[in-house]
């Protein structure tokens, strides 16, 4: 039997993986802030212990005795009002892990990286074939991208054992409270939307993608794999609430110049109260710049394949206790 760590199984990437964790049989141990509140929404089975990927100490303490250890911690917002918190976060918190999983022998460390940070054609599809080499557009994306290398030469120079997951944005339960997608997609469903965004995003369920980790921990040292289920404009992403929720409504599509005018309003007013913009600019930035990842190396390889993208939104949903608002 396995003892396996993981970080953020109470968010909304953790959490199923977790689940299907102690499903297989293993012993399932979550990095948690508060246990006692973790303890109410963790999967049955699993044992909650006190720490923060931010804090050396505990995460070494977490690590130890573990066999596997699976980094699903971090924060996926594209706008914090103190930036540093995305590198304190995405990448000390990694090095933390890093160097924990290196001190007490780790067999298996298998690190949840992003889309991002691969290189992007002009048009079509990419892959996991060639890492980007400038710094990415937003601060989320820099820190994740500074993560993912530090794991690679970790690999590389230090002999860490890790296999790298590249997901889509993510969507699906979870008890964390709901992530930019996630939102997205309650407040469709409660027609709370009145203009939709210019631009699309790839996207991929957390079951799907929970899946796709525990193929991963089985793969070679070094394997790199994206997660997408697939590629949506925002229409298309509201046709699938729809679709779930029969009777929504799907909002017209503002102008981009609106959308950045919009942008720039909301982050002139977020600086000013500390409230986060309506729309920011890296939300934006992500949005139109509507990167199309590809899955085949994963479908090919691993024989991983997304479900029903209509039950995965209605799964997400119901938890969010998402009805159609009448008349919307």
């Amino acid at each position: 039997m396995r003892q396996v760590l993981v970080t953020g199984a109470t968010g909304t990437v953790g959490h199923p993986l977790a689940r299907l964790l102690v499903e297989r049989g293993d012993r399932v141990r979550a990095l948690v802030r508060d246990p006692v509140a973790a303890a109410r929404v963790l999967p049955a089975g699993v044992e909650a212990v006190a720490g923060d990927v931010t804090d050396a100490g505990s995460v070494r303490a977490a690590v130890r005795g573990c066999d596997t250890v699976f980094h699903t911690a971090g924060l996926p917002e594209q706008w914090l009002r103190d930036r540093a918190v995305f590198e304190r976060v995405n990448l000390t918190g990694t090095a933390h892990l890093v160097d924990a999983a290196l001190a007490e022998g780790v067999a298996c460390f298998v690190h949840t990286s992003t889309m991002d940070v691969f290189e992007r054609p002009a048009e079509g599809a990419f892959d996991e074939s060639v890492l980007a080499s400038a710094p990415l557009g937003t601060a989320y994306e820099r820190s994740k991208q500074q993560a993912d290398r530090l794991v690679t030469a970790a690999v590389a120079e230090r002999g860490l054992p890790a296999r790298i997951v590249h997901p889509a944005a993510v969507f699906g339960p979870g008890p964390a409270r709901p992530t930019a997608l996630n939102k997205l997609l309650v407040d469709l469903a409660r027609g709370r939307v009145p203009m939709l965004p210019p631009g699309g995003t790839a996207v991929v369920g957390n079951e799907d993608l929970a899946r796709g980790q525990l193929l991963v921990a089985e793969r070679e040292i070094g394997a790199r794999y994206l997660f997408v289920d697939e590629f949506l404009e925002l229409p298309q992403l509201a046709e699938l609430v729809r679709a779930a929720r029969p009777g929504t409504r799907v909002p017209m599509t503002m102008a981009a110049p609106v959308a950045w005018a919009l942008a720039a309003v909301g982050e002139l007013t977020a600086r000013l109260t500390g409230s986060a913009p309506l729309l920011s600019f890296g939300e934006l930035h992500f949005l139109t710049a509507e990167v199309t990842p590809s899955a085949a190396r994963a479908r090919r390889e691993l024989g991983w394949s997304p479900g029903d993208p209509v039950r995965a939104v209605e799964a997400a949903l119901r938890h969010f206790r998402a009805a159609a608002s009448p008349g919307s």
